[in-house]
């Protein structure tokens, strides 16, 4: 799994202390799994002492044989308590915990507020804390939405426009939380280093029964509950790459006061992902839907259905980008898209989450 292991990456530091924020979740959980397997000593955050027995037993049934160099530390990103001692003693910090809900949401401040005022918590401490280098999980989504759809090719030089055409709340908040970490570290962020990383979709191997981000695409597939398919097209990239891009990305030297995007090309129309799944999960993947759905049925069909509305904006349009610096600064090799979604729906499969 290890992501080393794979392709030959700049030269890894001394071991290093390693806060992880996020832990329990799906890419905090594969980040924490590739910090172990290349020596690290790891930190991680959640939001509950009590959820450590579980998260141990799912990284454990992934792969962990390294426990001993794993801790965690109780610290939310609503509050202070917690961060003072999540950063004793730390080297560098990678920031992945923060709100995924892309779509439509009636409340955007309970997305936005959390993501920007968690990471400037987070960077407050890290500062603090004396930790030379954090590396912050932004997206993709903090980059290509709100533009007109035309051919462009997005790189890190791209924002995305807040109240442009099809910007959501999960885009703004993810926007806003990454701009206010350039610029509390210009600001007041001393020597400690800031890096970005902006991944595409993510999918790849679940870690426990909590599906989220670009894999509930796959789960919604698997389980027959997407009537039909969209004419939506996704960039997708692979967990464990992301996670291997961040652990190096923590110690590159020339990845330091740099934004890196991240993901594999080109992206998949919703109809080639179901067809992956037919073909590789055979009769687990039964209930996948065949046959497409109108753009003009989903259309009326968001005049009522909120969910579907920021889906309407997109039908159609597949954003391009460019993952040149990544693979220059990181040596990031990342696996084909075909590896994450089959991945993703197997490791469904494998956890009981859908019925082969």
């Amino acid at each position: 799994m290890a992501g080393q292991l794979r392709w030959q990456g700049v030269r890894e530091m001394s071991q290093q202390h390693i806060l992880v924020t996020g832990g329990s979740g799906f890419i905090g959980g594969h980040v924490v799994l590739e910090a172990l397997a290349r020596g690290h000593q790891v930190r991680s955050t959640v939001r509950s002492l009590d959820r450590e027995k579980a998260v141990r037993a799912s990284l454990s049934e992934a792969g962990m044989t390294v426990g001993d160099r794993l801790e965690f530390v109780a610290a939310d990103l609503t509050r202070e308590e917690g961060w003072p001692q999540a950063l004793d003693g730390i080297d560098r910090v990678i920031h992945v915990a923060s709100p995924v809900m892309p779509g439509h949401v009636e409340n955007e401040e309970e997305v936005i507020a959390p993501a920007r005022e968690g990471t400037l918590r987070v960077l407050r401490a890290a500062r603090d804390a004396n930790v030379a280098r954090v590396v912050l999980t932004s997206a993709f989504h903090a980059v290509a939405w709100g533009h007109p759809h035309d051919d462009r090719v997005f790189t890190e030089e791209d924002w995305t426009v807040l109240d442009g055409p099809g910007t959501d709340a999960y885009g703004r908040s993810k926007t806003l939380a990454e701009r206010a970490a350039w610029d509390f570290v210009a600001e007041d962020g001393g020597e400690m280093e800031l890096t970005t990383l902006l991944p595409v979709a993510v999918m790849g191997p679940v870690l426990s029964a909590e599906v989220s981000g670009a894999n509930r695409v796959v789960q919604r597939l698997l389980t027959g509950q997407m009537p039909g398919l969209l004419n939506l097209y996704y960039p997708v990239v692979d967990v464990r790459d992301i996670a291997a891009a961040h652990v190096t990305a923590a110690t590159a030297p020339g990845a330091a006061g740099q934004r890196l995007l991240l993901g594999s090309s080109p992206a998949l129309k919703m109809a080639e992902i179901a067809d992956m799944l037919r073909t590789h999960l055979d009769q687990a993947a039964a209930r996948v839907p065949t046959e497409g759905i109108p753009d003009e049925t989903v259309r009326a069909s968001a005049a009522t259905n909120p969910a579907l509305r920021s889906a309407v904006h997109d039908l159609g349009y597949a954003r391009r980008f460019s993952t040149d610096k990544a693979r220059d600064i990181l040596g990031w090799k990342p696996r084909r898209s075909l590896n994450a979604v089959v991945a993703a729906g197997q490791s469904m499969v494998d956890q009981g989450l859908v019925m082969a």
